[in-house]
């Protein structure tokens, strides 16, 4: 609309040739793009006429750190405009938005800085300013304290964001990322999960090996197979993805060839099509059929992936270790399973991510089983990784016991994390999204809403960080009164991350029946355990399985 020309990627080099008298840099305010653009800037043929001219735009805000580089770097003075775009919250999807700031949990955690936390404060006070002020808010954890207290002096200093909307949300439900380390660690069991798993979803897109979803065609015998990786969008406007995202995989089976038989049924009607209006009715529907064709064509192909490495024994054994530890057993002592996958120098991540697990389960480990794992590790890893390891017990995943007490077993059936008898077609509880255990998280989320936390007190104080409340006073007149049967809408913002399997398992508290609430989600960025566990790793390897 505003007859930009082309938009390219940011990389090192020359800038492409284009006839244009503008060039904005949109970027992150981090140094090592800042290297880039001074490459970019520093190989502009100062000769051509017309000269072209920079602007850099900052997103979401300006660094005098990025400013003094480029300064020092001798090509600040380049820039005509110098500016800031506030994008905080992106829409992901109808119920789910992302600052998509992927250091954000390293960086409160580790290194104390809390900018991260003011974006969060900065998004939440637009969405206010967009939907209404928030009248209850609710928190746990040190950055959720932080963010809310930042949310209350925001709002008094700006005295003109008291606003007239009737407020969309009714509550708002702050949690650290640290509140829960355990969910993030085991392997989610959703469609979507599972696919975020193995092949990493990047802001809605994956990346799949392209061989089957190759064209078959008679007679080629497969001579030009694709070797472009091929990728796929995913989010809810897609109908069939829409339905089986949040499912435990082991139901998607079912639904795939249910979906099968209606879509050749449907294509079988053209035969029965005999007048001009029943022709015409049957090629009205025809692209949406179509459209339904190619996408089961796409889901039962990712499923088929998926399948060969769910069956496999390694993923048995991996997911039998994370059960066990979940539902509590063994947690305290070095694990066969474990030592077997050092010694065979399986990927790094997925023995952090295990060896993690078993820390958390068992609120941290004894010295002696600490030290042998970490010298294990170091042993077969090399000793560079000394500092991801003090990384992760810094952050709390990797950590000696303290006070020799394991409260995990309390927290477990305080909050019933662990239900043994899980109905994965046809769940009636939140445990079906790892089968069997209930994101600690999503419990205290559903907990909130019914019977309220005052239930689980002793359990929120064993938990890190302190819980709170807090009310924010609306105008007169914008109070509402509740309708017999209209939904509460609760957001829930993750400070630090959020996986996709949490996510499956506030939707499905969204659509229970009696539930009485329906759930937005906001987070710093969209985790996996393996891309988690790589924000925190200072010497980077290649993703597992």
């Amino acid at each position: 609309e505003h007859e930009v020309e082309k938009m390219f990627t940011l990389k090192p080099g020359r800038l492409p040739p284009a006839d244009v008298k503008n060039i904005i840099f949109f970027v992150r305010p981090k140094l090592e793009l800042m290297d880039i653009i001074t490459d970019n800037v520093l190989r502009e043929d100062r000769g051509r006429s017309p000269q072209r001219d920079f602007h850099i735009l900052f997103v979401p805000r300006r660094s005098l750190l990025c400013e003094q580089w480029l300064k020092e770097q001798g090509v600040l003075g380049s820039f005509i405009h110098r500016e800031q775009y506030s994008l905080d919250l992106i829409p992901f999807d109808g119920d789910l938005l992302s600052m998509e700031s992927e250091s954000a949990f390293k960086e409160c955690y580790l290194e104390s800085d809390q900018t991260s936390l003011y974006h969060a404060a900065k998004g939440l006070m637009t969405l206010q300013a967009l939907y209404g002020t928030i009248p209850q808010i609710f928190g746990k954890g040190d950055c959720a304290r932080h963010v809310a207290n930042m949310m209350i002096r925001m709002k008094r200093e700006f005295p003109g964001s008291q606003n007239s909307i009737f407020p969309v949300f009714d509550t708002l439900l702050l949690l650290d990322r640290n509140v829960d380390l355990l969910t993030p660690l085991a392997t989610q069991l959703t469609y979507e999960g599972l696919i975020d798993e193995i092949y990493g979803i990047q802001n809605t897109y994956v990346k799949l090996p392209p061989e089957k979803f190759a064209p078959k065609k008679q007679g080629e015998g497969g001579k030009d197979l694709p070797t472009e990786p091929k990728k796929l969008q995913l989010n809810s406007a897609e109908e069939l993805y829409a339905e089986i995202r949040d499912k435990n995989f082991n139901a998607v089976g079912s639904v795939l060839s249910k979906k099968a038989k209606i879509i050749s049924a449907a294509f079988e009607e053209r035969h029965h099509a005999k007048t001009v209006g029943e022709i015409k009715q049957f090629v009205s529907q025809l692209p949406h059929m179509q459209a339904a064709r190619s996408s089961l064509a796409n889901h039962t192909s990712i499923a088929e992936l998926i399948k060969d490495i769910t069956t496999s024994e390694d993923f048995f054994d991996n997911l039998t270790v994370e059960q066990e530890f979940m539902s509590g057993i063994d947690t305290d002592k070095v694990n066969n399973y474990i030592e077997d996958c050092i010694a065979q120098k399986h990927p790094l991540i997925k023995i952090l991510r295990l060896v993690c697990l078993q820390s958390v389960c068992n609120s941290g480990l004894k010295q002696k089983v600490l030290d042998h794992y970490k010298r294990e590790i170091l042993q077969t890893y090399g000793y560079e990784h000394i500092l991801t390891l003090n990384n992760l017990e810094k952050a709390g995943l990797l950590k000696p016991q303290t006070g020799g007490r394991n409260n995990y077993p309390t927290i477990r059936k305080t909050l019933r994390l662990w239900m043994d008898d899980v109905n994965e077609q046809n769940p009636n509880d939140i445990s079906y999204v790892y089968s069997g255990y209930a994101p600690l998280s999503v419990r205290l989320a559903q907990l909130l809403a019914r019977p309220g936390w005052r239930s689980i007190e002793e359990v929120l104080k064993m938990l890190p960080g302190p819980h709170f409340e807090e009310r924010q006073q609306l105008p007169t007149g914008l109070q509402k009164k509740r309708q017999q049967g209209e939904n509460r809408v609760t957001l829930v913002f993750f400070l630090g991350g959020v996986t996709y399997a949490e996510i499956a398992a506030l939707r499905f508290l969204s659509q229970m029946e009696d539930g009485g609430t329906e759930y937005i989600i906001a987070t710093t960025k969209l985790i996996n355990g393996t891309t988690w566990i790589k924000s925190l790793m200072e010497k980077l390897e290649p993703a597992p399985f």
